[in-house]
């Protein structure tokens, strides 16, 4: 019988060790599609971005993929560059455990 019936999701992410791995890329994931977003409106390149951040469009590229789960301070850094090159700004900010998820 499983452990884990009754029990939320947030439980059986923090009983495996996972609950900080899968924050950190769906934080990423947030952060690159708000920046895909913002890039879309504002109808910049991504070869333009990199020429407003002095980077490389390789480098944008991997900050942006959304589907490279690993987040470490080098890649929040560059999507925080990215962020100002587009007016924007990256706030990551702690929340009580017990608090309401955002909607």
């Amino acid at each position: 019988m499983s452990t884990h019936i009754g029990s939320d999701f947030d439980d059986f992410l923090a009983s495996e060790d996972l609950a900080e791995e899968v924050s950190a890329a769906a934080l990423k994931r947030v952060i690159a599609w708000q920046i895909a977003e913002a890039m879309k409106a504002q109808k910049v390149s991504k070869k333009a971005l990199a020429e407003r951040m002095h980077t490389s469009r390789t480098a944008v590229d991997r900050a942006l993929d959304q589907n490279d789960p690993g987040m470490t301070l080098a890649t929040l850094a560059t999507l925080a560059s990215a962020a100002r090159a587009l007016g924007q700004r990256v706030e990551v900010r702690l929340v009580p455990e017990n608090s309401p998820a955002l909607a």
